[in-house]
């Protein structure tokens, strides 16, 4: 199989908080997945380097677009690779290769007469004498009546212009902006309205979709896809490559979600591989992002897909619902979020990642605590998980001098093993790694539980045979461990490895035992709970300091 993930791309004009994480871990979960199992995987994603929350954040701190894009792409790189995200490229949209590619994609699609050029009515301040980008426009949205932006309401999920806000004002000054015409280039969405409720129709059978997806977007397709402005008059971004439009830019309808081929076309390339052989009928393609970016990926970026006459439609959308902060919606301006280097600075990533999959927001929205988070460290990774691996082989330690037991593994313990495997890889398949991380907790109780009632340490004095039959079992549902947890918790997987030194990582059970242990390590260690009321009390003081 041909796997192809694409991870959102978050704007390079601030922090990533956990909201971030939570919409965007489940491709690595999917990406390391798929190559344990053997499959041609290729993973992309990268940093919103171009439009317009860049250029107000570049104004708020009086410097440049660039300065503040190479900020926040290398620190999001950093988080990244951190957090263990396993992207074959990670990259971003000011790179050379993105616009040329861009560009190239543009006169594609008007070459296919799927552009057309249209004279419209355009905010335009007269204070900064400019036309405002849609997000230099705020106001009331007119179907929910609460604050939003000019492209997008994020209460009701509606697709914006600018021009249906009431109570309008210019974002940079506060003035209320007049009308003006300018000459813009549309792409024909209209066009594809039959195809993509076929598409829709098709999305339902098969239940590939997140619910969200699927109830948003036959929304979008009720209400008739509207031909959308593909050029603005933007501060930064992708020239318009043609003469006579200089200063227009190539908008985001098109220009940020087509980062998912451009990239795939420069990981191709930098790899010497065939982009074509990711992008393809056959293609099992995962978009994994937030709810609020549902339509770019259900509708719009199918449709400029047809309109460049490629096959390769989304198959799988894995669109989160919001975490929250401890029951409040996460709010940047506000300050009320946990920043990404901020957590990674004093916490196992192993820790946050395992959180953000057993609570993660798959089907409605879920709550991040300091006193969950703790408690769930404490209890599931170090209490269950950790504390198995670390006594199992403690003990071998111990009474084996480091020797692994030869003995043949139980067949019931062998078939559960084998069970969980079938059950963890649906479950991740279809987008739902709590539901695998649920079942390979349960194998860990199990183990627990067999460990508890064969009591090893009253055996090796009794019954030498039986109390190695015990840990040669335990030391089997370990190596496992190590190989079912990898997608989620990659960092201690490798500890374990390196503890019996193991090399292979693949999906499927192992059954050939090392020889013996290289050495014990404890795979966490215990977080102190006094950590609940301090990592709340920074929180309030980050508020109160905004």
């Amino acid at each position: 199989m041909t796997i192809f993930i694409g991870g959102a791309w978050p704007y390079a004009n601030g922090s990533l908080h956990l909201g971030h994480v939570a919409a965007l871990l489940p491709g690595d979960i999917l990406a390391r997945y798929f190559r344990q199992k053997g499959e041609n995987v290729l993973y992309v994603s990268g940093s919103d380097c171009n439009g317009t929350p860049i250029s107000i954040r570049a104004q708020q701190e009086h410097t440049t677009v660039e300065e503040i894009a190479d900020r926040y792409h290398h620190e999001f790189y950093q988080c990244f690779s951190r957090l263990g995200f396993s992207f074959d490229l990670y990259t971003r949209t000011d790179a050379w290769h993105h616009h040329q590619s861009v560009q190239e994609i543009f006169l594609a699609l008007l070459k296919n007469k799927y552009l057309y050029k249209r004279t419209v009515e355009q905010a335009y301040c007269q204070k900064d004498k400019q036309f405002l980008p849609d997000r230099f426009v705020e106001g009331i949205c007119p179907q929910c009546k609460q604050k939003a932006r000019g492209d997008q309401c994020d209460h009701c999920s509606a697709i914006l212009d600018p021009l249906e806000l009431e109570e309008k004002r210019c974002k940079i000054c506060g003035e209320t902006p007049v009308i003006q015409k300018t000459e813009h280039f549309y792409f024909a969405f209209s066009k594809f309205q039959q195809e993509m409720e076929t598409y829709l129709k098709e999305a339902v059978e098969k239940q590939l979709w997140r619910e969200n997806a699927l109830a948003l977007t036959k929304r979008y397709l009720q209400e008739g896809l509207p031909d959308r402005a593909v050029t603005r008059d933007l501060p930064n971004g992708i020239d318009v490559p043609l003469e006579g439009y200089d200063g227009k830019k190539i908008y985001v309808w098109i220009e940020a979600v087509s980062g998912y081929l451009t990239a795939s076309m420069e990981a191709c390339k930098k790899k010497g591989m065939n982009v074509e052989d990711y992008w393809n009928e056959e293609t099992i393609s995962y978009y994994v992002h937030g709810k609020d970016n549902i339509p770019f990926h259900s509708v719009i970026w199918p449709s400029i897909l047809l309109g460049l006459g490629k096959k390769s439609l989304p198959t799988h959308i894995i669109s989160s619902e919001y975490l929250t902060l401890e029951k409040r919606k996460l709010s940047t301006s506000q300050n009320w979020a946990v920043w990404v280097p901020y957590i990674l600075q004093k916490y196992d990533p192993d820790s946050i990642r395992y959180f953000l999959t057993i609570n993660a927001p798959e089907a409605r929205d879920t709550d991040f605590s300091w006193r969950e988070f703790i408690y769930s460290h404490n209890s599931e990774l170090l209490g269950a998980y950790g504390n198995f691996v670390n006594r199992t082989l403690k003990f071998i330690q111990k009474a084996m001098n480091s020797k692994i037991p030869e003995k043949q593994i139980s067949k019931s313990i062998i078939t559960t093993t084998e069970e969980v495997y079938k059950k963890a890889g649906e479950w991740i398949e279809k987008g739902s790694g709590k539901k695998a991380v649920e079942e390979i907790f349960s194998y860990i109780r199990y183990g627990n539980r067999y460990f508890d009632q064969q009591k090893p340490w009253e055996q090796v004095k009794v019954n030498k045979e039986e109390g190695e039959i015990t840990l040669a079992n335990c030391t089997y549902i370990i190596i496992n461990l190590a190989q079912l947890l990898e997608p989620f918790v990659p960092y201690s997987t490798q500890r374990i490895r390196d503890m019996l030194g193991i090399k292979k990582i693949e999906w499927k059970h192992q059954h050939t035992l090392p020889s013996e242990i290289l050495h014990v390590t404890p795979l966490f260690e215990r977080l102190d709970l006094g950590l609940i009321e301090e990592e709340l009390t920074v929180l309030l003081d980050g508020v109160t300091n905004v």
